[in-house]
């Protein structure tokens, strides 16, 4: 049995929000921590039938940022669940939403430009 461990380092200021967050796994060719601006992390269950969460985004973590992150996140979550179901329809409905939730981003930062 191969075990790979991953680790999640969060550095908060004095109100608890997040300044910093790292993480570095076991099992990769990287060996320097890796930074992120944002990270979401899901666990799922069995037992609860409950998904379990984490959501963090560090302060300057900009709106543009949080737009890419979240559409980036969808369309994977997208690809994943086409590899475990090979429900296409559904597949594509995630994606289409993936697409739209952007270009309503998109649309909403013009609008503030011209305001």
């Amino acid at each position: 049995m191969i075990k790979s461990t991953i680790t999640i380092d969060v550095v908060l200021d004095e109100k608890r929000m997040p300044e910093a967050i790292t993480w570095n796994a076991s099992d990769t060719s990287t060996e320097n921590t890796q930074k992120a601006k944002a990270m979401l992390l899901a666990f799922w269950d069995g037992e609860e039938k409950t998904a379990l969460r984490i959501d963090l985004w560090t302060k300057d973590m900009m709106i543009d940022e949080m737009a890419d992150f979240f559409y980036q996140t969808m369309m994977t979550m997208a690809d994943s669940y086409d590899r475990a179901t090979q429900y296409q329809d559904q597949v594509d409905e995630i994606k289409k939403f993936a697409h739209d939730f952007y270009h309503k981003f998109q649309n909403k930062q013009i609008q503030n430009k011209k305001q």
